[in-house]
C-alpha cells in the first residue's frame, strides 16, 4: 500500500537538536514550549519567544514545524494556552500536536492545523472517524501491530475519511525511540509516588529503576536483578522499515525531545537514508544492518520492534543506562568564530585532545558535527596534543558561540 514519500518527523528539545534534525534530512520537526508538553522536566523547554526563531529556521530550510501541546490541560493553563496558540498562528507554525479537548477546540476555532496525539490512544477506525472532525493527522496508539495499522490506513481510503481540510486523513506512527510501560504514555506512577504527573510532563521515571521484592510474611527481600521489568528497550523499525512504509502510513515519527544533537542527527540521518533506499528500491538487509550499527553508537536502551510484529510480551532493558557503543566526553566550549576562513576556536576546560581523536561539536548554529582531528592547532601553532587551558582551532561548518560544546568520542568501554 505504498502511497509515495513517507514524511520523516524528528524531535527537537534545543536549537542544537533542531539544527541537527534539519541538517540530517528531516521533513518536519516537532518541539514543545513552556510547561504544556510531555518533556517539561526532562529537558529545558523552548519558550514562547523561541517560537519565532524555530518557525524561521524551519521555513528557511523548507521543513515543517509542529508544536507539541500534549499534556493534560488544567483551568489555570488556559491563559497560557491562548498566548501560545496566538504566537503559533502569528509565526506560521504548521501544526499543533494535542489530545486535550481544550487544545483541540481552540485550534479548530483559530484554524490551526492539528495532529491528534498518541495520548488519545486511537486504536480503531471509529476513533479515527471521530477525530477526523477536528484534524488532518492522527497519531495512532503505540500498542498496535502493523496489521492493525495497515487495516486502519486501508479503511481511511475505502471509507473516504477526510480531515477538516477536506483531504484524506493522514496517519502518523512512532518509528524509533524510547517506549513507556504505560498505554500510549499515560502513566500515573510518578504522580502516585512523588506527586509529579507524567501527563503534565513531570515524569520522574520510576520505571527505569531497580527494585526489591519484599515477602510481607517473612520480611525477606529479593533484588529483581535480571531485568528492569518496567523499562522497555527502545523501539527500532529499521529492520522492517519497508513493511512499515508499505502499511500505508504518511508520517514516521522519531521520539527524543530530551536527547542531544548527536542522537537527533544520527537517528534522523539513518531513517532518512533508509526511507530514500526504500523509495528507490535499494533497501537491503545489508544496508539495514549498517544503519543498526550506526544507531547503536548513540543513546539507546537496546532495540526491539515494539508491538508492530505482534509480540505479546515486551523486551526489557538489562541495565538502567545507555547501551550505546560510543560515549562523548566533555572537553570544552566555543570562544570565537572566524567567518572569513570558516575556523572555530574552542578552549579546553577538562581532559585532553590529540591528533587522531574523534571530536564532536554541538551548537545552536552548527547543530551537530563529528569528525576526526587531522591537524591540531594549539594556541596558534600545530601540536600533537592540547590540555586544560589551551585554545584549539579547526574548520567548522557554521558560527561558533560560547554555548557550543566540544566533546571527544570514545568507545563505550574506554576510560
Amino acid at each position: 500500500m505504498l502511497h509515495g514519500k513517507t514524511e520523516l518527523l524528528s524531535p527537537a528539545g534545543s536549537f542544537d537538536a533542531l539544527q541537527a534534525g534539519i541538517d540530517a534530512g528531516a521533513d518536519a520537526i516537532y518541539f514543545g514550549v513552556e510547561q504544556l508538553n510531555m518533556r517539561t522536566c526532562s529537558t529545558p523547554p523552548f519558550t514562547i519567544e523561541d517560537i519565532a526563531e524555530v518557525a524561521e529556521r524551519c521555513k528557511k530550510q523548507g521543513v515543517k514545524s509542529c508544536l507539541t501541546l500534549n499534556t493534560v490541560v488544567y483551568e489555570h493553563d488556559l491563559r497560557l494556552l491562548d498566548h501560545i496558540l496566538k504566537e503559533v498562528q502569528q509565526q506560521g507554525i504548521d501544526a499543533v500536536i494535542a489530545s486535550d479537548f481544550a487544545v483541540i477546540e481552540q485550534c479548530n476555532r483559530m484554524g490551526i492545523p492539528l495532529h491528534i496525539s498518541t495520548q488519545a490512544n486511537i486504536s480503531n477506525v471509529e476513533a479515527v472517524k471521530f477525530f477526523a472532525r477536528f484534524s488532518d493527522v492522527v497519531v495512532l496508539a503505540r500498542e498496535l501491530t502493523l496489521k492493525q495499522v495497515e487495516h486502519i490506513c486501508k479503511e481511511i481510503v475505502r471509507k473516504d475519511i477526510r480531515g477538516v481540510s477536506g483531504e484524506l486523513l493522514k496517519v502518523e506512527i512512532f518509528g524509533h525511540g524510547a517506549l513507556c510501560m504505560a498505554v500510549s504514555g499515560k502513566c500515573y506512577l510518578s504522580l502516585h509516588t512523588q506527586n509529579a504527573s507524567a501527563n503534565r510532563g513531570a515524569c520522574v521515571q520510576n520505571c527505569r529503576r531497580a527494585y526489591e521484592v519484599t515477602d510481607l510474611e517473612t520480611g525477606q527481600q529479593l533484588v529483581v536483578d535480571n531485568e528492569y521489568i518496567m523499562s522497555p528497550k527502545d523501539l527500532c523499525t529499521i529492520p522492517f522499515l519497508d513493511e512499515v512504509v508499505n502499511s500505508g502510513i504518511h508520517i514516521l515519527k522519531i521520539e527524543g525531545r530530551s536527547k542531544g544533537a548527536d542522537y537527533v542527527y544520527t537517528v534522523t540521518r539513518c531513517y532518512r537514508e533508509a526511507l530514500d533506499d526504500i523509495a528507490n528500491g535499494r533497501y537491503t538487509e545489508e544496508k539495514a544492518a549498517g544503519y543498526m550499527k550506526r544507531l547503536s553508537t548513540v543513546y539507546n536502551r537496546g532495540f526491539w520492534d515494539g508491538y508492530y510484529l505482534g509480540r505479546k510480551l515486551g523486551e526489557w532493558t538489562k541495565s538502567p543506562g545507555s547501551a550505546a557503543t560510543e560515549r562523548k566526553i566533555y572537553i570544552g566550549k566555543g570562544t570565537k568564530y572566524y567567518p572569513r576562513i570558516g575556523i572555530g576556536e574552542f578552549i579546553v576546560e577538562t581532559g585532553s585532545i590529540k591528533n587522531g581523536d574523534t571530536i564532536m561539536v554541538s551548537g545552536s548554529h552548527i547543530g551537530f558535527m563529528k569528525e576526526t582531528m587531522q591537524t591540531l592547532t594549539v594556541n596558534g601553532v600545530q601540536a600533537g596534543i592540547a590540555g586544560k587551558g589551551d585554545k584549539i582551532t579547526f574548520p567548522v561548518t557554521a558560527k561558533v558561540t560560547p554555548r557550543d560544546k566540544l566533546y571527544k568520542i570514545v568507545g563505550a568501554t574506554n576510560e
